[in-house]
């Protein structure tokens, strides 16, 4: 596993961490689900004057039904400009004896001041375009959100840590299961945890652990706080352009 940091994106920031915002909206998506087939990555929110680019590394261990893990990891690349223009990748995951790098299924990019929304389509030559009503919002269940006052809930603010410049917020949040909901016969535990960066308005680092399903790690790695290269976010000149905003 290359990670910067041994800690699955992306975002609500409870008590000393401040709730992002988009305009006057904040953003505060949901409690991340846990291992499934499709996993979102790193939301990077569309904010002005904080330009970065970065790798996201994931790590999946899936524990299958005889004990043993079934492990699988990609590396996706992640950019947001000075003006707020952010660029996402969804890339294959591969097992991790698989050489090379992982095949590349979509690039999002998004830009705030036209709320314009792109999917390039690497196997079609589609570049899908929508003009959004509003703002991107992370995935569901992706990031967390506040914990109910429910005694089978734990949250613990984690103090901070720097991975080479950037300072990080870290909160755990644990949830019980109890043994007659469990499925397995005995009390489990489920812990998630995310360590967030204030100066670059995303989580760097998510952790999810079931001990009945397995653990997901997602990791942002070489942040470079540069302005990333113009060439990344414009439309290959072999792609067909497809309007699709739903027409009013």
């Amino acid at each position: 596993m290359r990670l910067h940091a041994t800690l699955f994106l992306a975002v609500l920031v409870p008590a000393a961490l401040a709730p992002l915002c988009i305009g006057q909206q904040s953003v505060m998506p949901r409690d991340y689900r846990g291992p499934q087939t499709y996993i979102s990555g790193i939301f990077v929110t569309p904010v002005p004057n904080a330009p970065f680019s970065a790798k996201v590394e994931i790590v999946s261990q899936q524990k299958l039904p005889d004990g043993s893990l079934n492990t699988r990891t990609t590396t996706t690349h992640i950019a947001r400009t000075t003006s707020g223009v952010i660029y996402n990748e969804r890339r294959q995951f591969l097992p991790t004896a698989a050489k090379g790098d992982p095949v590349l299924l979509s690039i999002h990019t998004y830009d705030p001041s036209t709320r314009l929304s792109t999917i390039l389509d690497p196997f079609t030559h589609l570049a899908k375009e929508n003009v959004l009503q509003q703002p991107p919002t992370a995935p569901a269940h992706s990031v967390p959100t506040p914990t109910p006052a429910n005694p089978m809930f734990k949250e613990e603010q984690l103090g901070t840590q720097n991975i080479g410049s950037v300072l990080l917020q870290g909160i755990r949040k644990s949830r019980t299961i109890p043994a007659t909901m469990s499925g397995t016969g005995q009390e489990v535990v489920v812990v998630d945890e995310y360590w967030y960066s204030p100066d670059l308005s995303i989580y760097m680092i998510l952790k999810h652990e079931d001990p009945r399903s397995g653990e997901q790690i997602v990791a942002v790695t070489e942040v470079e706080r540069t302005e990333p290269d113009a060439k990344l976010f414009a439309i290959p000149a072999n792609y067909k352009i497809v309007d699709e905003t739903p027409v009013p």
